[in-house]
């Protein structure tokens, strides 16, 4: 009689038990929607990093970023800036794991002064206005549950167009300038909190 009643027990449990293990499972299953990250590499650089992506499809997914530096440093060196990136991404696995490339855009303000690797950069400030575009690639590595890491570099064109100043404060216009370049358009190592 005991282990009939307890083979019941057994049983009528099972029917409790085994659903929420079903949903836990399904749960952990469920591929990210959504990311929220920072970009570490920007950091170094005293500018301030926020980011999301969010997926499209098993494949894709549309990532923004924004990277902000409003300082000012003795001497009236600066790197002020403002950029703003959206990027379309294809991932080779699926999204949010792996390989990925992306095909991205890029726009941003800036005023830049008494830094560079030139003479030249060190005596003037620039002030203007960029925009371009670049692919790029990536690969992202999961952490934990919500916890990951994304590395990624892009190449591409940027146009700039400035204004050249003398690096004292309120000095007046010296010219207007418009250039452009190929070269690097993208880097990061970001810290990523995924959301299901």
């Amino acid at each position: 009689m005991k282990l009939k009643r307890s083979i019941l027990v057994y049983i009528i449990s099972l029917f409790f038990i085994l659903p929420i293990q079903a949903q836990e499972l399904l749960y952990e299953s469920v591929p990210p929607r959504f990311a929220g990250k920072v970009n570490l590499l920007s950091y170094t650089a005293a500018t301030f990093s926020i980011g999301g992506e969010m997926k499209l499809s098993e494949h894709t997914s549309f990532d923004l970023s924004l990277l902000y530096n409003p300082w000012e440093f003795k001497d009236n060196k600066k790197m002020k800036h403002v950029l703003i990136q959206p990027e379309g991404r294809y991932w080779f696995c699926e999204t949010f794991y792996g390989s990925f490339v992306g095909v991205h855009l890029h726009y941003g303000k800036y005023n830049i002064g008494g830094t560079g690797f030139t003479d030249y950069m060190k005596e003037h400030r620039f002030e203007g206005w960029l925009a371009g575009g670049g692919v790029s690639y990536g690969y992202h590595w999961i952490l934990s549950g919500s916890l990951s890491l994304e590395a990624t570099v892009g190449v591409g064109y940027t146009h700039l167009d400035y204004g050249v100043y003398p690096c004292e404060k309120c000095g007046e216009k010296i010219k207007d300038q418009t250039r452009g370049f190929f070269g690097p358009t993208r880097l990061g190592v970001s810290l990523i909190y995924t959301i299901k």
